[in-house]
């Protein structure tokens, strides 16, 4: 009763506030209210609640120590776990010898029916009927493969077909073996030891088989014509053996240190035969890895990739040693995590060398859409795999992670749901990319022709580069957000501060945000294309690019010239529809003027029939009539109309015509003349006289 009401005051005194102390003390209650509060604290329901009420802070300042110093504590618990392996390990290596020979007394006590021999024999009876099934496979799928390799692969069809085919064959060999030889194990009754050790040798045998199959299917070691992934054959055949052999060995110590354990080896000496098979495993993979070829066989990796080669040996003798704390998964998710950038890598290249286009030796520099989805598409699904496998290695328990609310797997969570968001968008984006380079390939190949498909392929020239870089940052920055959403943040004071940055930046730089704007109505109103010759106000030249902010010209005599958007004034566009040139041809006063017009008619058609110009000719050249008089000439005014750009070839083209036509009708050109006459008797003229009236006779700008 009396340590109750001592929690009640102490709850109250931790209620009170922080100036309580500093005022004058209360009066004592009366008796009255002493018995009632007395009764109160007797009622179950009030002490349960003031007990929890002083637990509660107390429990949470216990929890905030732990919370703080876990990391700490985990990680001295975590060494000192290991010192502590490693003792037992080194105080269980003398006893390894006995125990291996304790289980191999236990191994002939439970064989002692059968014996050795004769477990030996059923294992080798088993594998040989696996072989046979697929002997007989073999000869009932000849007609089959024969198909299979009359297939031809110059087309993107075949090639598919043949993937498909070359994978049906296989998944049946590995069938028919399984069938024959676990199928037939599986058929008869078996000791318990027996059909474990017997079961597990020759699911080892059937990993080893399903190991070569694949590599028949991916490598291709004795058929070049058939390899998924592009390298050459010594390379593939060294792969194909070496692969056998690394996941050979790997299962072999994984199936007998299973066996091990289940004749009653101790952990610590199990842990010792597996480190020792360990070491035999990595001196296998740094052979590999070192007698290695090149993917074009003239050279060894570790020759001609020394530092990569150096750098992966370091990773395999550390997640080889980390088999030392006492725990095999670290050891897994190495694995795993080589393993996985290597499959990546090669269904990357199996998907290019496969999607190639037809009669092609190696793959388009812009990937098909098909190709990126294939790729893609297995990237994620070796990506999730990995996931998966990493997660069952830890021991995490992925439908808990959905049921537990701790700080950890809500961490947890929301990491997996950021991947799968970056997954997703990864995937979204390299597909957008895909169809949008095709596009804009698509567009270059149509060339600067005429039409309205000329003028639809200009304008994605244009508008598509845009298009892409603003489907990049929308993609991104809704990945980010959506990401850090699933982590637990808080995205929406994120866009008010984005909001009021924009808005900041909205003001300290309004030439940019001019320059920005002013693009993009002038790429609605469509004012200019690439590859367009344009002017605006004393720039001109031909359109080679523009980003959000700038454009860039191109001068005729080579000049680049960057101009933001802000700063363009009226833009005169010399590359839209057609355009009208128009000539002067000066004759003398002499001349019929009735002649000229045929000829220059007949000029006219010989330009529109020649197969260079005729494309290019909107209206041929034909005569206009006398322009003016002049002082030695009379002017006569030609045009015709062209595609715009092409009306300087044809021009020069048209005035050689003219003036050999002209020639071979006696119609002479008119010229400026001066005739200077003498005064008395003919005397020769002063030169200055005489240079005076040449320089009058020329056109201004020339004199002098």
């Amino acid at each position: 009763m009396h340590r109750l009401l001592f929690l009640f005051v102490l709850l109250l005194g931790l209620g009170a506030p922080g100036a309580a102390p500093a005022q004058q003390a209360a009066p004592p209650p009366s008796p009255e209210k002493l018995r009632s509060l007395a009764e109160l604290l007797q009622d179950p329901e009030v002490r349960g609640w003031l007990q929890s009420q002083v637990a509660a802070p107390a429990a949470g300042d216990a929890g905030a120590a732990p919370a703080a110093e876990g990391v700490q504590q985990s990680l001295a618990g975590g060494i000192d776990a290991t010192r502590g392996f490693l003792r037992a390990l080194v105080a269980a290596a003398p006893a390894l010898p006995a125990e291996l020979a304790a289980a191999r007394r236990v191994l002939v006590a439970q064989l002692e029916d059968q014996g050795l021999l004769w477990t030996i024999l059923s294992l080798a009876v088993f594998v040989g009927l696996g072989f046979g099934a697929e002997k007989l496979y073999w000869y009932l799928s000849a007609r089959f493969r024969r198909r299979l390799i009359g297939t031809q692969l110059d087309t993107l069809h075949g090639r598919l077909q043949a993937v498909w085919l070359r994978s049906v064959y296989g998944l049946g060999l590995i069938f028919v073996f399984a069938l024959g030889s676990i199928g037939a194990f599986l058929l008869f009754d078996w000791p318990p030891l027996l059909q474990e050790i017997v079961l597990s040798y020759l699911l080892l045998v059937l990993i080893v088989r399903v190991t070569l199959v694949l590599g028949r299917i991916i490598l291709a070691p004795g058929a070049e014509r058939f390899r998924l992934v592009p390298m050459a054959t010594p390379t593939a055949h060294f792969w194909f053996v070496w692969s056998a052999i690394l996941v050979g060995w790997f299962f072999f110590v994984q199936f007998t240190l299973d066996v091990l354990t289940t004749l009653g080896l101790r952990r610590e000496s199990w842990y010792l035969v597996g480190l020792a098979c360990g070491v035999v495993l990595l001196g296998l993979t740094l052979t590999a890895l070192w007698r290695a070829p090149t993917f074009d066989g003239r050279d060894r990796i570790g020759h001609d990739h020394r530092i990569g080669t150096w750098m992966l040996t370091l990773y395999l003798i550390g997640i080889w040693l980390a088999l030392f704390t006492g725990s095999v998964a670290p050891f897994y998710v190495g694995v795993i995590l080589l393993l996985l950038p290597i499959a990546i890598r090669g269904s990357h290249l199996a998907v290019k060398h496969v999607l190639r286009p037809a009669g092609a030796a190696a793959a388009e520099e812009i990937p098909s859409v098909l190709g990126v989805s294939l790729e893609r598409g297995l990237r994620a699904l070796l990506v999730i795999g990995a996931a998966l496998l990493v997660a069952a290695v830890l021991g995490l328990d992925l439908a808990a992670l959905t049921t537990r609310d701790t700080v950890l797997t809500r961490l947890m969570r929301g990491a997996i749901n950021a991947a799968i968001v970056f997954l997703v968008a990864d995937f979204a984006w390299h597909l957008l990319r895909a169809w949008l380079d095709q596009r804009i390939v698509t567009a270059n190949a149509g060339g600067l022709g005429t039409g309205d498909d000329a003028r639809r392929h200009a304008r994605l020239r244009t508008l598509l580069p845009i298009l892409k870089n603003v489907l990049f940052v929308v993609l991104a920055v809704m990945a980010g957000l959506i990401a850090l959403a699933a982590l637990g943040v808080e995205i929406g004071p994120l866009v008010a501060g984005a909001g009021v940055v924009g808005l900041a930046v909205g003001f300290g730089a309004q030439t940019l945000v001019k320059d920005v704007i002013s693009g993009m109505f002038f790429l609605f109103d469509d004012a200019f294309r690439i590859g367009e010759y344009i002017e605006s106000g004393s720039i001109r030249g031909t359109v080679e690019g523009f980003s959000l902010r700038s454009l860039k010209l191109r001068h005729h005599r080579g000049a680049l010239h960057t101009i933001p958007f802000g700063s363009l004034d009226k833009i005169t566009n010399y590359s839209r529809d057609w355009v009208i040139d128009k000539m002067t041809v000066s004759v003398t006063y002499d001349t019929d003027l009735d002649k000229i017009k045929p000829i220059v008619k007949q000029v006219g058609k010989e330009l529109a029939a020649d197969p260079e110009f005729a494309p290019h000719i909107l209206e041929t050249l034909k005569m206009q009539g006398v322009e003016q008089f002049g002082d030695y000439a009379i002017q006569i005014r030609l045009k015709m109309m062209t595609r715009p750009g092409e009306q300087f070839v044809i021009r020069r083209r048209a005035m050689a015509m003219i003036k050999k036509a002209f020639e071979a009708n006696g119609i002479a050109f008119a010229v400026p003349t001066v005739t200077v006459a003498g005064g008395g008797g003919g005397g020769a003229v002063p030169p200055a006289v005489a240079q005076h009236a040449l320089d009058r006779a020329k056109p201004a700008g020339e004199a002098g």
